[in-house]
Formats: C-alpha cells, structure tokens, sequence
C-alpha cells in the first residue's frame, strides 16, 4: 500500500487549496425599489421582474 514517506507541509497543502473557496453571488440593483438582488430573478421586496409586477402584494 502506497504511504506518503514525509508528511505534508502546511504550505504545500494551502497552495493546493488556493482556489478552494465560496464565490460571491452576483447582486445587482432592483430597478424598481432600488434594493439589492440577484441577477435574473424576480424581487423579494417589491415583486418586479424586468419592469414589470409578477408577484402581487
């Protein structure tokens, strides 16, 4: 059975995890009421999609 002969460094092992993280969601800016949402998707706040109202309040 294969056994690594040294053990791994703690830079080795953080420069193979280097791209090992969350990415940040895309927020842009609700038209409509001006809040903060995701891209392609209807507002929580106001309902709005692309101008118009797909959720009534």
């Amino acid at each position: 059975m294969a056994v690594p002969q040294r053990r791994t460094s703690k830079t080795r092992r953080d420069k193979r995890r280097t791209h090992f993280k969350l990415a940040v969601p895309g927020m842009v800016k609700c038209e409509n009421c001006g809040e903060m949402k995701l891209s392609h998707r209807v507002c929580k706040v106001c309902g709005t999609y692309k101008q118009r109202e797909i959720v009534q309040q």
